[in-house]
């Protein structure tokens, strides 16, 4: 095995020398950046998405994105059993599914509008992984804040079809959670990933092609600058920091997501928001964190 071989197993191993508390530090500055870089990389992605179209977009960054990583992991394609096989063409259509919606989603309706529904699917998967009974507050209260995201205190923003891709978007990011948990035990480090990508850039082929005729050669060059933060970076992110870190610390982190999507929505789309949206963002932040805790 060369140096680069094994540098990268070590990394989807997430191996460390360091003690529980700095692993989950560490593991913790992972999921932030995660964060960041999928809030960030979406509202930045609002030209391309403009001037390439939602489905060509996204189908060039899964390329790119799934190339890059193919280059890095070098998974061994061939040797992989039919099960192994099954769950990679699985989770790379959920993955593709998702990932088309969320960016049609954007396309129409705002980006903390989006995120917020969007969060709405890991959020049910938390709260019914541990029994419906009095814990189906949380998603009430989010749907609460989702409504107030939606309305600018003068009349509801975005489209109708929009906020039908957004919740496809969290119906596929719910699935992707639940997939991506049993991919980690047939897959050695990023070798689930890098076959899922792959997987989902061939699903979003036949979408991507409808927009082909609209992509330029700089638009080829910035969607794979893209792709670099969203998909790649958050993905290896996300898969390395729950080794490093208890799935109660993960959740709680994650619950930041929607504020750092308004936060993005504010500074790189100057997408403004009412004290009646700041508000729901904070009443979705609030029942993750508290389905969450709940949960532990």
């Amino acid at each position: 095995m060369d140096q680069r071989s094994a540098n990268a197993q070590e990394l989807g191993n997430g191996k460390q020398a360091a003690g529980p508390g700095a692993s989950a530090l560490l593991g913790g500055l992972m999921c932030l950046l995660s964060m960041s870089s999928v809030q960030f990389g979406s509202a930045f992605s609002a030209p391309a998405i403009s001037a390439y179209g939602p489905a060509g977009t996204t189908w060039m960054r899964l390329a790119w994105a799934a190339l890059m990583l193919l280059v890095i992991v070098r998974p061994p394609i061939f040797r992989y059993s039919l099960h192994q096989w099954k769950m990679a063409i699985t989770l790379g259509a959920c993955m593709a599914g998702m990932t088309l919606c969320f960016f049609a989603a954007i396309e129409r309706i705002p980006l903390g509008l989006a995120v917020a529904i969007d969060f709405l699917g890991p959020l049910l998967v938390a709260t019914f992984a541990f029994g419906i009974g009095w814990r189906l507050v949380w998603p009430l209260i989010a749907g609460l804040g989702v409504l107030l995201l939606a309305h600018d205190g003068e009349g509801w923003v975005g489209e109708p079809i929009g906020i039908l891709f957004a919740f496809g978007a969290a119906t596929g990011w719910g699935l992707y959670i639940i997939l991506m948990k049993k991919a980690g035990t047939v897959f050695h480090g990023l070798q689930g990933l890098a076959m899922s990508l792959m997987v989902a850039a061939i699903v979003a082929t036949p979408f991507g092609l409808m927009d082909l005729p609209r992509m330029t050669g700089e638009g080829l060059i910035l969607i794979a600058g893209l792709a670099i933060l969203v998909p790649l970076l958050p993905y290896a992110l996300e898969m390395i920091a729950l080794r490093r870190m208890s799935t109660a610390s993960f959740g709680i982190l994650m619950s930041l997501e929607p504020a750092l999507g308004a936060i993005a929505g504010f500074v790189v789309l100057s997408q403004p928001m009412t004290a009646l949206q700041i508000g729901g963002t904070l009443l979705v932040v609030a029942a993750s964190a508290g389905a969450t805790i709940s949960a532990g």
